[in-house]
């Protein structure tokens, strides 16, 4: 079966054999992709010893997968909906799966960062591909429970993906961590090859090829001076790339505007609440972001812990989001989403701040878990509501790119995080460790949270929700019926 209509005819019920099928090969393309989002950050303090390259590495690993995900995400989607959803789909898992072999082959850090940039090609293809062929192939009376399992199984792979990476870096080596992918990956591609059937749109005009290219190239300038900056100076390089970065991020909404297929439409953020969560988005998905990676490099370089144990040591976040977020989104529903967007963040913030207290001396009881309780309470009750904004801020037929712009923005705001928080906090320098400017750094996160929590208030409105199921992060205008999801997998 093909469907080429602009709207998708889907039939497949989601308990016929095909259905099953559909489910379970996105489940795992996704899935390897949410695994590797989570699994990494154990891994870190174990790179570092073995290719060597000092913080600026570490921080790259991390950056590199993001900058290329984050800035051809909404291209990935607009791909699938014009070429074929399964067939991206497939490309995205293969790019994916020979980068993760790359990633766990690479003999330096150099090679490494390169290959972890291939990576989060594969995923910009794949992340919103799974959730397009869900959502164009099952038929809508049982779209919400499909969404909702994969949305369900996905999660369980991130809550995972800590206790993973930290048991492969103990028992055998970093490398694991990306080779756990391949078997993985190379299931899902044959799953789809053989079970699901191909989808597209049909959609007239090109996809925004100059807009991703401009995108990424001012992403990567700016990302390099902000992370080579402290080592290098500012030398001819660091410069250059600084120019390229501010050329291309200026360059980027000017091509948007003019565009006849803009991947970022910029019309939507004349909705006032739609800008206003989406600020909120990157704010608190930053602290999360840059809190967590120096989190990990905390108990492993400052308090010695082993992967094993610091990745056990951050569980109780993705448990609590996992138990909490959904029972937050039917309270939004029925509240309006301005409070509890408002004191999730702030509640973010009071969790990041008593993660100060993982300072040598302290144990795992009193240092560390009073933070990550409370940090995973207020993220619980800021992500669905989140979501709930920013979809109710658009007309139904923009759902779709409005929760792919949403999608895009909380990586984006990793990928600055990771590059920015460490240079404020001074802990870049030659011979600086992380316990240098831990404390700092949790406080500037906490700091950025409750301005999230700040902005919720004087921008998203307080209104009641129409209970509407939410739609397909990452999808490019391909939702015309929205399905049941959350982004708490992001």
């Amino acid at each position: 079966m093909t469907s080429t209509d602009g709207n998708p005819t889907a039939t497949i019920p989601l308990a016929s054999r095909t259905g099953r099928w559909i489910i379970a090969g996105t489940i795992l393309g996704s899935g390897v992709a949410f695994l590797d989002g989570s699994v990494v950050n154990v891994a870190l303090p174990a790179i570092g010893r073995d290719t060597g390259g000092g913080f600026a590495v570490l921080q790259w690993v991390l950056d590199a997968y993001l900058l290329t995900l984050s800035a051809l995400l909404l291209l990935g989607g607009a791909l699938g909906d014009r070429y074929g959803r399964r067939r991206v789909f497939q490309i995205g898992l293969v790019v994916f799966t020979l980068a993760s072999l790359g990633c766990g082959l690479a003999p330096s850090g150099e090679l490494l960062i390169v290959a972890r940039l291939l990576q989060g090609v594969g995923g910009a293809l794949l992340v919103p591909g799974s959730l397009a062929l869900i959502n164009s192939t099952i038929r809508s009376e049982d779209r919400g429970r499909a969404v909702g399992t994969w949305a369900g199984l996905t999660g369980v792979s991130s809550a995972l993906g800590p206790f993973i990476g930290g048991w492969l870096v103990d028992a055998a080596s970093w490398r694991w961590v990306f080779f756990i992918n391949v078997p993985l990956a190379a299931l899902a591609l044959h799953v789809t090859a053989r079970h699901v059937p191909e989808t597209r749109s049909g959609r007239p005009g090109s996809p925004d090829l100059a807009g991703a290219a401009t995108i990424t190239l001012g992403l990567a300038g700016a990302i390099y001076a902000l992370i080579e900056l402290p080592a290098r100076g500012w030398n001819p390089v660091t410069i250059g790339a600084l120019a390229i970065g501010v050329a291309g991020l200026v360059a980027f909404p000017l091509l948007e505007h003019r565009g006849r297929n803009p991947i970022l439409p910029l019309n939507l953020f004349a909705s006032r609440q739609f800008t206003g969560a989406n600020l909120t988005t990157f704010t608190v998905y930053a602290a999360l972001s840059g809190a967590l990676f120096l989190l990990s490099l905390q108990l492993q370089q400052t308090l010695g812990y082993s992967a094993l144990r610091a990745g056990v040591a951050t569980l109780p976040i993705t448990v609590i989001m996992l138990l909490i977020s959904g029972r937050m989104g039917a309270l939004a529903q029925r509240t309006g989403p301005r409070l509890p967007m408002t004191i999730g963040p702030f509640g973010c913030a009071a969790g990041l701040a008593l993660l100060t207290w993982a300072e040598p001396g302290s144990t795992y009881l009193t240092g560390v878990l009073p933070g990550v309780l409370v940090f995973g309470l207020g993220l619980s009750v800021t992500v669905a509501p989140l979501t709930s904004a920013v979809l109710a801020s658009v007309t139904a037929d923009r759902a779709g790119v409005a929760s792919g712009v949403n999608n895009a923005i909380s990586r984006l705001a990793g990928l600055v995080a990771v590059a920015v928080l460490p240079l404020v906090a001074g802990m870049t320098g030659p011979g600086d460790t992380v316990a240098d400017g831990f404390g700092f750094a949790m406080l500037v996160s906490a700091g950025a949270c409750a301005l999230g929590g700040v902005l919720s208030w004087c921008t998203v409105g307080g209104r009641r929700l129409a209970v509407e199921p939410m739609p397909l992060p990452g999808v490019q205008q391909a939702c015309q019926d929205p399905c049941t999801c959350t982004d708490a997998h992001r």
